[in-house]
Parts: structure tokens; C-alpha cells; sequence
């Protein structure tokens, strides 16, 4: 079976069972690599994507639920091929230890700024708590979003 899916403004025809999750689509069929294998289960957020302006975990969501909608990716944030605001406010930030959550980490941050443009700690907090990141530089990721935020 084949499903037309759109990712960040492009149309791919995936072949495959109904059923599979998004993620493998992306990073198997299509070459995306950013969103990441974590758990698989819904529960780390290394594989966060934006499906039609909400953060998704792509290890879930199966391609059969995607016809007719929009998904964005880390790489769907590029400007002109560079990091865009939200990667270099990362980057900035050194936000990244091991770097295998970041990707996950950038969309849950797009998400939120997109929602609120200007978000209070205690909402950066609230908006950022259902992705982990192993190494613990939280602090620094909340300072990216900050920083992402002002500019």
C-alpha cells in the first residue's frame, strides 16, 4: 500500500504497511534523520515532529493518519540550508551534550513559540516537560528557547 504524506512542503509517496510509524517513513524512505529512535514508546521525545502545527511523537503516529496533512521536521526549520533561529539559539546556547534529543527538543521549542511567542520560565518548563534529555542540560535548552524567543 502507499501513502502520500507532505513533509516540510514536499509530497512522498511511502510504500509499506498502513500501520507504520511515521518515524521510519522519515528517517528510512524519505533520508530525514533528525527525528530520533528513543524509546518508542511515546515517552522521551527524541522523535518530536509538528503535524499540522502539533507536536507529535513520529514513533506513534502511524503514516495511514497522515493523508491530507502538513508534517514539519528539524530539517523543515532550515533557513536557506542553515540552522534557523531556533537550531542557532541551540547552538548558541550549547544546549546540546550528546545531541540525541535536540532534534526532538528544537520541534517541542518550535511548538511552544508558535503557541506563545514570548513564554515566562514556568511555561518553557510546562511546554517543554513531555521531552527528556539524558545528559541534563535542561537548563541550557531553556535558555535557548529564551533566547529563540527575543529574536
Amino acid at each position: 500500500m502507499s501513502v502520500s504524506i507532505e513533509v516540510n512542503g514536499t509530497k512522498h509517496d511511502i510504500d509499506g504497511d498502513p500501520s507504520m510509524p511515521l518515524l521510519y517513513a522519515l528517517r528510512d524512505q524519505i533520508g530525514l534523520r533528525g527525528a530520533k529512535f528513543g524509546c518508542g514508546l511515546g515517552q522521551c521525545g527524541a522523535c518530536t515532529v509538528i503535524v499540522d502545527g502539533r507536536a507529535v511523537y513520529s514513533c506513534l503516529m502511524p503514516i495511514s493518519a497522515l493523508a491530507g496533512r502538513a508534517v514539519t521536521t528539524t530539517e523543515g526549520l532550515l533557513e536557506d540550508g542553515k540552522p534557523g533561529k531556533l537550531h542557532q539559539a541551540f547552538i548558541d546556547e550549547q544546549a546540546a551534550q550528546c545531541g540525541y534529543c535536540i532534534s526532538g527538543m528544537v520541534m517541542r521549542a518550535q511548538h511552544l513559540l508558535e503557541r506563545n511567542a514570548d513564554p515566562s520560565d514556568d511555561e518553557i518548563l510546562t511546554g517543554m516537560q513531555t521531552n527528556l534529555c539524558r545528559c541534563g542540560t535542561h537548563a541550557a535548552i531553556i535558555r535557548a528557547v529564551k533566547r529563540a524567543a527575543r529574536t
